[in-house]
């Protein structure tokens, strides 16, 4: 039987598989404006991270401010590839039937963008009424803020709750909130999550057995 009560999940990377789609969009956006980047710098420096931060190193990168309307621009295209392309991660609609225990996710992106993308693959049944954006308190990772509320919300404390991640800005952020935090690394390019988890897996099958 598991020791935690609650499970936080972050949504993109660990219940839908948004991360490839999300950054490839960021790319393209990025390298309109002169960036000249890839896939594999997007997942160095963008994946976890908040839209602020993502559009600063692109300023940084073309020596100039990025358009105003930049944001607006990566949400309608996501938008568009997510309706698309996007598919829950495997396994995790196994997994979620199958939870003893409270559970609830809490991510870095708009609440509508959750709601999205957890319509899209089915999974927004399981998370209604329990989700949390950092966009509602204006606190982004690696700020634990929104793993902190999420916590309170559902009534415990962080020592009760797991939280499950896929980027090393969302581990830390849950270490600093004194939560354990299993890093789920089948998109883990770096090759960093295992330095700072309390534990990794690479399958939802994987986590239920850590669970178990």
């Amino acid at each position: 039987m598991s020791k935690y009560k609650c499970i936080i999940f972050d949504c993109d990377g660990v219940l839908v598989d948004s991360e490839p789609l999300s950054n490839q969009v960021m790319v393209d956006l990025a390298n309109e404006l002169g960036a000249n980047i890839d896939l594999d710098y997007a997942y160095q420096h963008f994946k976890g991270n908040s839209f602020y931060n993502c559009s600063n190193k692109i300023s940084a990168l073309i020596g100039k401010e990025v358009p105003k309307d930049l944001e607006l621009q990566y949400r309608q295209r996501s938008s568009e590839k997510f309706k698309a392309e996007i598919k829950p991660i495997q396994g995790i609609k196994e997994l979620l039937d199958t939870l003893k225990v409270h559970y609830c996710v809490a991510s870095s992106g708009p609440e509508h963008k959750i709601n999205l993308n957890l319509e899209l693959t089915g999974l927004f049944p399981y998370f209604e009424g329990k989700i949390f954006s950092c966009y509602t308190i204006q606190k982004w990772k690696p700020d634990p803020a929104v793993f902190l509320w999420a916590a309170r919300t559902m009534g415990f404390n962080p020592k009760e709750c797991l939280v499950i991640e896929d980027s090393l800005i969302g581990v830390e952020a849950a270490l600093k909130g004194g939560f354990d935090v299993f890093g789920f690394t089948a998109h883990d390019y770096m090759n960093e999550l295992h330095k700072d988890a309390t534990k990794t897996f690479d399958s939802m099958i994987q986590l239920k057995e850590l669970l178990n």
